[in-house]
């Protein structure tokens, strides 16, 4: 957790957060994408978190990606902007957020696959077969990652 959320938590404990986050859908060769199963609630999501204060949103999602996954990305494309009540979220430990997603997509990466202690596994999926068990605040890029293949959601 970044300091800066630790230290708004321990002013107002459990209340709702607005956070900003950046994530990324990144495809391999085949056209699948990377998802981690999370330590919190066992539920797969897309590489991602909090931004930092003072960083930009491309800056975080490489951040991000590199300390959960351990792979550097390239160029990045702008998938889009989630928000509102979709993205309302209460994590296992009673902690309620708000969240502003900005999401990417891209398919130049390199570097030796791992994962942190927020993840339990990872795996790239065909966009057809994503699991089913999806971090519910991640359900509407899914969605809408779906949409954009033609998929019916």
């Amino acid at each position: 957790m970044l300091e800066y959320i630790k230290r708004m938590r321990s002013r107002i404990g459990h209340d709702p957060l607005l956070l900003c986050g950046a994530s990324i859908i990144l495809y391999n060769a085949s056209r699948q994408v990377l998802m981690l199963n999370r330590s919190d609630n066992g539920r797969w999501c897309f590489p991602g978190g909090a931004i930092e204060l003072g960083e930009t949103t491309e800056e975080a999602v490489r951040r991000e990606l590199l300390e959960e996954t351990g792979l550097t990305v390239g160029e990045l494309r702008l998938f889009g902007v989630f928000s509102g009540e979709e993205l309302h979220y209460v994590y296992p430990n009673g902690d309620e957020v708000y969240i502003v997603d900005v999401v990417y997509t891209s398919n130049q990466f390199r570097g030796e696959l791992t994962i942190d202690e927020e993840s339990r596994a990872y795996q790239f999926f065909a966009i057809n077969d994503l699991p089913a068990e999806i971090s519910p605040p991640v359900a509407p890029i899914v969605a809408e990652l779906k949409r954009r293949h033609g998929l019916t959601v």
